[in-house]
């Protein structure tokens, strides 16, 4: 469950990024960090869904 809280701080601090360089207009550095919000917030979310909410509903 941290590694998901981890990775989810990670991406939300990715997404403070996206739009520093969007003001900045460095447009390399946005989709840089535009790609690393998808997959840092692709795996905390299913980081997050394993460990928490599939046990619930699977009963484990």
């Amino acid at each position: 469950m941290v590694l998901g809280l981890i990775l989810l701080a990670v991406a939300i601090i990715c997404l403070i990024a996206i739009f520093r360089e969007f003001k900045r207009q460095n447009m390399f550095g946005a989709a840089f960090s535009a790609i690393s919000a998808l997959v840092f917030g692709f795996f905390s979310i299913a980081t997050l869904y394993w460990e928490l909410i599939r046990p619930l509903i699977t009963g484990e």
